[in-house]
């Protein structure tokens, strides 16, 4: 199984979560897409460092997103509970 094609896969999955993200009948759906979305950008970038042989270098480049994402999602929720709250 060539890394080609795992790339190919990965961004196919990356297209199907974007679809959920502009048709989720709910915001949930939308945030459950965008760290879908997030999730599989983590694996292509760890994916790419093994096509370029440059494992820790996109793994450091990965941990930084996953925190970026992190702390976008707990925002988002923090934003969407104290709205309904009130």
């Amino acid at each position: 199984m060539s890394l080609l094609f795992v790339l190919d896969v990965i961004a196919i999955l990356i297209v199907m979560y974007l679809y959920r993200v502009i048709r989720g009948p709910t915001v949930f759906d939308r945030l459950l897409g965008l760290n879908g979305i997030s999730t599989k950008t983590i694996i292509l970038l760890i994916v790419i460092g093994t096509v370029y042989e440059r494992v820790e270098m996109f793994v450091d480049i990965s941990t930084g997103y996953a925190l970026l994402n992190l702390v976008g999602v707990l925002a988002i929720t923090k934003y969407l509970t104290q709205r309904w709250r009130t």
